[in-house]
């Protein structure tokens, strides 16, 4: 059968959401063809002639770009059976079944599509919509060694900024999905709603080994919390480490694990790590409570020592606008960062962000939520809300033009943290202190990717 995987946008690095089901279709004797859209063009010949079109959707921006490639998909081929999985399948399972889609996978997918495909191969295959049609999977599967073939090569996308100015060439695989926290606001949780299934080692080794061979020299570890499983993590990377001992990666912890399991942090130094991503969202105690996000104000600072203690660079993620912000809460966290001297450490777009409220959200448990959200927008695939003051809203959409115009002038990422600054300050009505910085380009003081991710 003819198949064509489709990621329209998977965080700037070579899908491995096409990688992973090709493999299994593959070795079922399928032929498949993968397409990264956010790196090259629709081929029109393969969707054509394909049996089955399956959209990979595992963020908010990834599930709006393939909705805008639906209604050209249908037009080049009516007949071909349309598939979306991954997390935002089953959370945007509406909308997607009136724009043509037939089949929705979240969770475990592979084996999924597997059984899809013979479904359609199969005397049965008359039915447009069959049994599996919906289907949330959380079985431990045998992963397969990823099959990359065909796809963009690593090169194509994000590379790894050193601070001596060398850039390196990134990989991306994954030793874990789902996750065993259940953060309200966290897509993960309405999936798999607090389980986690590992990666085989060998699997992930293999996946690396044939990356390393392509040129990539980082890798980054996509796992929701790498250390969801430390038991599994470290004597990964340690293993990794005596295979290419020259090879560098970078991971995804939470801050409770970080603290918990503080005496790892220096293997994970002396295996290779560069930089853990640890999602702060806030550094309000009010608002991290709402979030339940297991950890405090006090417990970033912890970390932020501790990482500098153990070497490893701490790159924090945050959602600064929510229902319950205010210009105090965003002129503390502007304050707090360039006291901590993290400048340069967190992407502009991370102080922009803005909290999504997704179908399934367990946000929505809270009844203060229900009460400010608007009906479900099935254009935006969120619950609308505004801030109780206005000008926070209108302060977000100014910030994301400052991070626009920033880019356009190549301004580095502390120039930009000042121009953001002073428009936090000149929004609230407060003085800003002049902080001259250079507004050219510098030589980065920590590594980073050069591709910051969104939703």
């Amino acid at each position: 059968m003819k198949i064509v995987l489709i990621s329209t946008y998977e965080l700037g690095h070579q899908p491995f959401g096409l990688a992973s089901p090709a493999a299994w279709l593959r070795k079922r004797g399928h032929a498949v063809t993968c397409m990264d859209l956010s790196r090259e063009l629709l081929n029109e010949e393969a969707i054509h002639e394909a049996v089955l079109i399956a959209f990979y959707v595992p963020m908010h921006t990834a599930t709006r770009l393939a909705l805008e490639f639906l209604e050209p998909i249908r037009r080049i081929n009516p007949a071909a059976h349309l598939c979306a999985y991954g997390l935002y399948a089953p959370l945007s399972a509406d909308i997607l079944r009136t724009r043509g889609i037939k089949s929705l996978f979240g969770g475990e997918f592979e084996q999924s599509l597997v059984d899809l495909t013979e479904h359609l191969s199969g005397p049965s295959a008359l039915p447009q919509i069959h049994p599996l049609d919906s289907n949330v999977s959380l079985s431990r599967l045998q992963f397969q060694v990823p099959d990359r073939t065909g796809l963009p090569p690593p090169r194509s996308y994000a590379h790894l900024v050193l601070p001596s100015g060398e850039h390196r060439v990134v990989g991306y695989t994954e030793a874990s999905r789902g996750c065993k926290h259940l953060c309200r606001h966290c897509p993960v949780v309405p999936v798999y709603g607090g389980v986690f299934r590992i990666v085989d080692r060998d699997v992930v080794l293999a996946d690396i080994r044939q990356q390393v061979a392509t040129g990539v020299r980082h890798i980054t570890f996509g796992d929701p919390d790498f250390f969801n499983g430390v038991g599994h993590a470290i004597p990964l990377v340690e293993a990794l480490h005596r295979e290419f001992p020259e090879l560098t990666y970078d991971v995804t912890i939470k801050v409770e694990h970080l603290l918990k399991h503080a005496a790892t942090l220096a293997t994970l130094r002396g295996t290779g790590c560069l930089f853990i991503t640890s999602a702060i969202e806030s550094l309000d105690d009010a608002v991290l409570q709402k979030l339940e996000k297991h950890h405090t104000r006090t417990d970033f600072f912890k970390v932020v020592a501790l990482c500098r203690r153990t070497g490893v660079t701490l790159q924090p993620t945050f959602i600064p606008f929510t229902p319950w912000t205010t210009f105090e809460q965003l002129l503390d966290l502007f304050e707090q960062l360039s006291r901590m001297e993290l400048t340069e450490s967190v992407a502009p777009i991370q102080l922009a962000i803005r909290l999504l409220i997704p179908a399934g959200s367990r946000l929505l448990e809270l009844e203060e939520v229900r009460g400010i959200v608007d009906p479900f927008d099935a254009k935006a695939l969120v619950y609308p809300w505004k801030n109780l003051n206005p000008a926070v809203d209108e302060l977000c959409e100014e910030l994301q033009g400052v991070i626009v115009d920033s880019e356009k002038r190549k301004l580095s990422r502390p120039a930009t943290f000042i121009q953001m600054w002073k428009a936090v300050n000149e929004a609230a009505d407060r003085t800003f202190e002049d902080r001259t910085v250079p507004l050219i380009a510098v030589r980065a003081a920590v590594p980073y990717l050069n591709e910051p991710w969104y939703c």
